[in-house]
Formats: C-alpha cells, structure tokens, sequence
C-alpha cells in the first residue's frame, strides 16, 4: 500500500463545494489536466485531497486554475 492509497480522497461535489463551482466544472478540469483525477473501479473520478487543498490555497509549484 503507497501512501497514495491512504491518502484520503474527494468525490467532484466535494471538490466542487469548495471552489464553489459547479460539479461538472471540476471533471473538465481534470479533462484538461488542471487536476489530477484517480478512477474507482466503478469509473467514477476521486481527487486527493492534498493536491485540492494545494490548488484551493495556491501554493506554489502546483498548476494554476487560471491558464
């Protein structure tokens, strides 16, 4: 098990309510590469909530929403 895995992980709403954007706005953001995207099993995308926290905060070295 990486540390990857126990990383805890965020549906799209979730993701969405905290940029306050739609949920669809977020799954075309991961389309376009702004945000990393891991599949489940049953096809649905999770996103980690590390690298969310990191783009919601703007921390340096992490893609920027606005390119």
């Amino acid at each position: 098990m990486t540390n990857h895995e126990a990383e805890p992980l965020l549906t799209p709403a979730e993701v969405a309510t905290m940029f306050r954007v739609d949920p669809k706005t977020v799954t075309r953001w991961a389309k376009a590469g702004k945000l990393t995207s891991i599949r489940t099993l049953g096809g649905h995308r999770r996103y980690r909530e590390s690298e969310v926290r990191a783009l919601l905060s703007g921390t340096p070295g992490t893609d920027s929403m606005g390119q």
